[in-house]
């Protein structure tokens, strides 16, 4: 990642197993966000490396890391357990605040792990959570919990997720804001959109986690 900002591996207990994660803390961060990957992803997901890069250079640390094991990442029924994911970035964020004391907290979930980012932020003191191209509706029962602001964003072109999210967002009572990027199909893969996400988030995570 970025030179400025040295990363370093890091294990990260939680329960009976042990967690691989890669931390970066740029000089003097304001905050730190744990990033929770969606199903068929792992810490090495390239588009949250680069939003992870991105938050880097505007003062943010990060915290990337593995929600399964390799073992458990092959069970189909695991990648899907949104209160097991949430327990697991629960452990992570004790983790940290032991780690890295003294710095405001927030989450970014892609895909699944937005559901297990806002499920997460109900047991958590988080200042903000941003999902990207997230099922947020997969935290369902605990939607009207969340009290951290939280950011939805959502590709134009993914019409589905678009639908999943307005309804999740019925159930938020949080302060909470739905961004559309134009011409971004669900990953993100179209020149410039992933930019316009880590844009969207920084801005996001600076506002909410400087106070």
């Amino acid at each position: 990642m970025d030179s400025a900002a040295p990363s370093r591996e890091v294990t990260i207990p939680a329960g009976h197993l042990s967690l691989t994660g890669t931390l970066t803390i740029p000089a003097d961060a304001m905050g730190l966000v744990l990033f929770a990957h969606g199903s068929g992803s792992s810490r090495l997901s390239p588009r949250n490396r680069q939003v992870a890069v991105a938050l880097n250079a505007t003062g943010l640390g990060t915290l990337l890391f593995d929600l399964l094991t390799p073992e458990e990442a092959a069970d189909r029924a695991r990648v899907f357990d949104i209160p097991l994911l949430a327990a697991r970035l629960g452990h992570a964020t004790t983790w940290i605040e032991t780690e890295a004391p003294g710095r405001g907290l927030g989450y970014f979930g892609a895909s699944t792990g937005a559901g297990a980012a806002l499920w997460a932020a109900t047991d958590h003191n988080v200042a903000a959570v941003v999902s990207r191209g997230g099922r947020p509706d997969l935290a369902g029962p605990r939607l009207d919990l969340v009290r951290a602001p939280t950011l939805l964003i959502v590709g134009s072109l993914d019409h589905q997720v678009i639908e999943l999210n307005r309804k999740a967002m019925a159930s938020l009572t949080c302060p909470h804001e739905l961004a559309i990027v134009p011409d971004a199909t669900h990953l993100f893969e179209e020149p410039g959109t992933l930019e316009h996400v880590a844009e969207l988030a920084a801005a996001w995570f600076t506002g909410h986690l400087s106070g």
